[in-house]
Parts: C-alpha cells; structure tokens; sequence
C-alpha cells in the first residue's frame, strides 16, 4: 500500500467531512433559526452540537497534520507562497469557527431550556448568539473555499 496515497486519501475525505458537515449543519441551523419554532430549534441546535464534536473536530485536526505531511512528502517547502496562503486561511477559519462552537453550546442550551420549560419563543440572548454565528461563519467558509482552490490549482502567487 502507498502511505502517500493513503494520507492523500484520508486528506480527502477529511476536508470534505470539515466543510460539507460544517456548511450542511450551518445550513440546517440557519433554516432552523428561521422557523422560530423552539421545539425545532432546540433539536436541530443540539445535533449541530454533536456533528460538530463527532465530524468536525477531528477532521479540525487531522487537516493540518495530514496536509503538512503531504506537502513535505511531495517535496513542497512549508514555505511555498500558495501553502503560507492556505496555512493562514485555515487559521483564519479556526479562529471564527471556534467562537462558533461555543455560541452553538450556548445556543443549544438555552433553546433546549426554553423548550423544557415550554416557551413560546426564545430569548433575546440566543437571537443576539445566533447573528453573531452567522456572522462568523460566511468569513469561515469564504476562507475554507479558497483554500480548497489553493490545494487544486497550487498558483504561484
């Protein structure tokens, strides 16, 4: 078996699970949030929640670990414009998306509160947690896209 091959794989599959359960759990929340329905909110925030623990962190870390690698591997420098590029955009990413974890524990807790105790709506607080996720996420997806095109097309900038 190829080791390369294999962490190119991995590599692969990885990203997609980053950015399509990232984008997919975003987007059913989004939806979700337009509803106004508590009970539909409190549901949907907390499987959020948990896609995000079981699919989105670990592929958080094997991304830079098994992309690295294949850089050095393949021969490429750590220091190659397009991988500094990508490198800092990933960063970039990181760092909206983990105030964005702590806004959807925050979020699913309290629509989940707000269900138990049979509210008709959701608090002030979770509308104001759930304009900034949004808010954080477009910068983190816009960033995660370009690096996807800075893996394909390796520019020379």
């Amino acid at each position: 078996m190829n080791v390369y091959l294999a962490i190119k794989t991995l590599h692969i599959v990885s990203s997609a699970v980053l950015v399509g359960t990232g984008f997919g759990t975003a987007f059913y929340l989004f939806c979700a949030n337009r509803t106004r329905s508590v009970p539909g909110i409190a549901l949907v925030s907390r499987l959020v929640v948990r896609a995000d623990c079981w699919f989105t962190s670990p592929a958080v870390v094997i991304q830079p670990v098994s992309g690295l690698w294949l850089a050095h591997a393949a021969g490429w420098t750590w220091q190659t414009p397009w991988i500094i590029a990508a490198v800092c955009l990933y960063l970039l990413a990181g760092a909206c998306w983990l105030p964005v974890v702590w806004l959807q524990l925050r979020m699913a807790m309290i629509a989940s509160g707000a269900n138990q105790a049979g509210m008709p709506a959701l608090p002030q607080q979770y509308w104001r947690y759930a304009r900034y996720w949004e808010w954080l996420g477009y910068p983190a997806f816009a960033a995660m896209l370009i690096v996807y095109g800075l893996m394909v097309f390796k520019p020379s900038l």
